[in-house]
C-alpha cells in the first residue's frame, strides 16, 4: 500500500504527477498511506503477543535485533545512492547520516535520510511505553489498564497544553496500537464486552483523525478529494484484525506468507528514495508500467537479499551479544548487592566485638532500672 502510494501518486522521480498511469489506479493509490495505520494496528497485536511471558531484557533484545540490522543497511544504502546520484534529493552531511543510524534523529531535531523513517520513531515510543507493562509483567489486567491510560492521555493531551504529554500520547496513531492490543487479548483469551468497547472507542477516535491524515498526505488535493475511501480503509483494517482475533484465519498456514512477511520491513525501509532515484534515471528510457513493475520486482529482490544476508546473521549476533551483556549485568549486580549487604554486617560485628563490654554494662544498668513484670 505504501509503496504504491509513493511510486504512483508522488511526483518525486517522475518530474510531475505520473499521468502515465490510469486515473483509476492513480486515485486508488492515493490512499496507500493507510498502510502505516495498518502497520500500527498489526504492531499492537504482535508486540503484545511477543512480549507475553518475557522479561524486560528479553523484550529489549528482541526489538533491537529486529529493528536495527535492516535499518542500518537502509540508512547507509539510501545515503550512498543519494550521494552518488543526487537527482531527486541530496544526502545531508555525514553528521546527519551518523545520527540517523541511531533511529533517534527526530528526538534531537535531525532530518530523516528517508521520509519513511518518521513512523519508526513512533514505533519506538510505543515500545518504550509498553516496556513499563513488560517490566511489571504482561498480564490481561495490566494490558487493559495500559489501554485505558493511554487513551485518556491521548484525549486530554490537546487540552492539557502539555508538550510532554502530546509527545507520548501520539494521539493520531495510538488508537491503532491500542486496538491491536485489545484484539490480541481477544485472540489469547476470548472476546468480551470490555474488549469490544475498547476497540469501539479506538475505532471512533481513529475515524476522527482520518481527515487530518488525508490533508497531511495529499495536501491541497484534500479539499476536493473524497474522504470516504480512507474511512472505508480503516473499517476494512479493523474488520480484518477482528477476524484474526476471532480465529477466522487460524487454518491459513501458507508457508510463503512467512517469507512475504519477512520482506515487508526491509522493503519499507529501502523503497522510497532509492526507488525515486531509479525512476528519475530510467523514466525516459523505459515505459512507465514496465518501469513500475520492474522496480517493484527489484525492490522485493533487494529486500530478500537484506533479509537473508543481513537481518538473519546480524540479528542473531545482536541477540547473542545483548544476551551476554544482560547476563553479565545480572551477575555483577548480584555480586555488588551481596557485597553491599555483607559489608555493613561485618562492620557492625566488628564494632560489637570492639566495645562489647561497654554495651553490656550499659544494658545491665538499663535493665536494673526496669520495673519487674
Amino acid at each position: 500500500m505504501v509503496l504504491g502510494y509513493h511510486y504512483i501518486t508522488l511526483r518525486d522521480g517522475w518530474g510531475n504527477d505520473p499521468h502515465a498511469f490510469s486515473p483509476t489506479l492513480y486515485h486508488a493509490a492515493e490512499f496507500g498511506w493507510l498502510g502505516v495505520e495498518v502497520f500500527f494496528l498489526i504492531s499492537g497485536f504482535v508486540i503484545c503477543m511477543s512480549a507475553w511471558g518475557r522479561s524486560l531484557g528479553d523484550f529489549v533484545k528482541s526489538r533491537v535485533s529486529r529493528l536495527y540490522p535492516a535499518y542500518w543497511v537502509g540508512v547507509l544504502l539510501t545515503a550512498a545512492v543519494l550521494m552518488i546520484w543526487p537527482h531527486v534529493r541530496r544526502a545531508d552531511n555525514l553528521e546527519t547520516v551518523l545520527t540517523n543510524l541511531s533511529m533517534l534523529q527526530q528526538g534531537v531535531g535531525v532530518s530523516d535520510i528517508d521520509d519513511v523513517y518518521w513512523s519508526l520513531f513512533l514505533e519506538l515510543k510505543f515500545y518504550l511505553l509498553f516496556a513499563i507493562v513488560v517490566y511489571r509483567g504482561v498480564t490481561y489486567r495490566r494490558c487493559v489498564l495500559f489501554c485505558g491510560l493511554w487513551t485518556v492521555a491521548g484525549v486530554v493531551a490537546l487540552k492539557a497544553n502539555s508538550n510532554f504529554l502530546s509527545v507520548w500520547a501520539i494521539a493520531p496513531y495510538s488508537p491503532y496500537f491500542i486496538s491491536g492490543i485489545a484484539f490480541y487479548l481477544m485472540y489469547r483469551y476470548k472476546p468480551t464486552l470490555l474488549l469490544w468497547a475498547i476497540v469501539a472507542v479506538e475505532f471512533l477516535l481513529a475515524q476522527h483523525y482520518v481527515r487530518g491524515r488525508l490533508i497531511m498526505n495529499v495536501g491541497a488535493k484534500a479539499s476536493v478529494a473524497h474522504g470516504w475511501p480512507a474511512r472505508l480503509g480503516v473499517i476494512l483494517a479493523f474488520a480484518i484484525m477482528a477476524a484474526i482475533a476471532l480465529g477466522v484465519f487460524d487454518k491459513v498456514q501458507w508457508r510463503w506468507l512467512v517469507t512475504a512477511g519477512s520482506l515487508t520491513y526491509p522493503l519499507y525501509l529501502l523503497h522510497m528514495y532509492i526507488g525515486f532515484t531509479l525512476i528519475d534515471i530510467l523514466r525516459n528510457h523505459v515505459p512507465a508500467p514496465v518501469l513500475l513493475l520492474g522496480l517493484i520486482a527489484f525492490m522485493l529482490l533487494l529486500s530478500w537479499g537484506v533479509h537473508r544476508l543481513v537481518e538473519r546473521p546480524l540479528g542473531r549476533w545482536l541477540r547473542n551479544g545483548i544476551q551476554k551483556g544482560l547476563q553479565e549485568m545480572r551477575r555483577n549486580s548480584k555480586s555488588q548487592a551481596a557485597s553491599e549487604y555483607a559489608s555493613p554486617t561485618s562492620q557492625a560485628t566488628g564494632n560489637h566485638l570492639a566495645d562489647g563490654g561497654t554495651r553490656a554494662s550499659e544494658d545491665h544498668r538499663v535493665g536494673s532500672q526496669r520495673p519487674a513484670r
